[in-house]
């Protein structure tokens, strides 16, 4: 069978130059990856891409990158992309949330790891292996470029895939070609050189304020056979979430580009009467595992 791939295309926007052009290591500073995926061997068996925030779907799928480490001497480290691919498959299926993305590297081949949700629980897979058909990276000062990666699923890739849509993923199947350019280093300022003075605000300008994570339910009481809705806001976009009624993990939702997100769930008429705890869990690990209580009191008819 012929493969088919999507390309995948990882451009800078502009770059940020080293301080010392013999510094060739440090963290990345700019880039995006651009996903054309309608040809990919993904869509060809039925499976569609989406994205969350801050990647964009602009007929093309666009994630930024967002850090990671590069040593450009030894051409290797890794990038890491923000938001998260989101895979729809059968009508009525629970989509695929892919996120974490994170590109590592050495010389010409190097893996795509991200992280998403398996029966409820958090996993970190190895999702696909890339290769230089062509040269091997080039280096230029404060940057980095590899080109003509192809992306093609892993052994892990492949049997995610094939657990979630029921269809014959095997390892190989192409998923595209990259092309990856980032920045590295920072800036440095000269020694002795006078301190920057603090850019005023404009005139009525309030200083933006984080809001921490937090969940709630609508429903602090309800009866067994009731719908019950779970609301939070502060995540990172884009951010996985898993969703567990006593300790059942049954949802995963995904925080929009405000860092909301909202799941509804029945309460089941055989629910016991008394408290009852819902636990939120981001699959990245990065923010803390929250909870919120509920309780049922007996059952309502219809």
């Amino acid at each position: 069978m012929a493969k088919r791939t999507a390309v995948v295309s990882l451009a800078t926007g502009a770059l940020l130059a080293l301080g010392s052009p013999g510094a060739l290591a440090g963290e990345t500073v700019e880039g995006r990856a651009d996903w054309s995926a309608a040809d990919s061997e993904l869509a060809a068996r039925g499976v569609t891409f989406g994205v969350t925030e801050p990647a964009v779907d602009a007929g093309e799928l666009s994630f930024p990158a967002v850090g990671g480490d590069v040593d450009a001497e030894r051409a290797s480290g890794e990038v890491r992309l923000g938001g998260a691919v989101r895979l729809d498959g059968a009508e009525g299926q629970q989509p695929l949330v892919l996120a974490g993305l994170t590109l590592r590297l050495t010389g010409k081949a190097g893996a795509l790891q991200a992280r998403t949700a398996v029966d409820g629980r958090a996993r970190e897979v190895t999702f696909a292996e890339v290769a230089a058909e062509g040269t091997g990276p080039v280096v230029r000062e404060g940057a980095v470029t590899w080109a003509g990666l192809r992306a093609e699923l892993s052994e892990e890739g492949a049997e995610l895939l094939s657990s979630w849509s029921g269809r014959g993923f095997v390892a190989g199947d192409g998923l595209g070609v990259l092309d990856v350019t980032v920045g590295t280093g920072a800036v440095e300022e000269p020694v002795g050189a006078p301190a920057a003075s603090p850019t005023p605000s404009p005139p009525g300008a309030e200083a933006a304020v984080s809001v921490p994570a937090a969940v709630s339910l609508v429903h602090p009481t309800l009866a067994a056979g009731g719908q019950q809705r779970l609301t939070g806001e502060g995540f990172t976009p884009g951010t996985v979430l898993l969703v567990a009624i006593d300790g059942d993990t049954r949802y995963q939702a995904v925080a929009d580009a405000d860092g909301r997100f909202a799941q509804e769930f029945p309460v089941y008429e055989t629910a016991a009467q008394g408290a009852h705890t819902v636990e939120v869990t981001p699959v990245t690990g990065e923010q803390a595992v929250l909870d919120a209580e509920f309780e049922v009191t007996g059952f309502t008819s219809h």
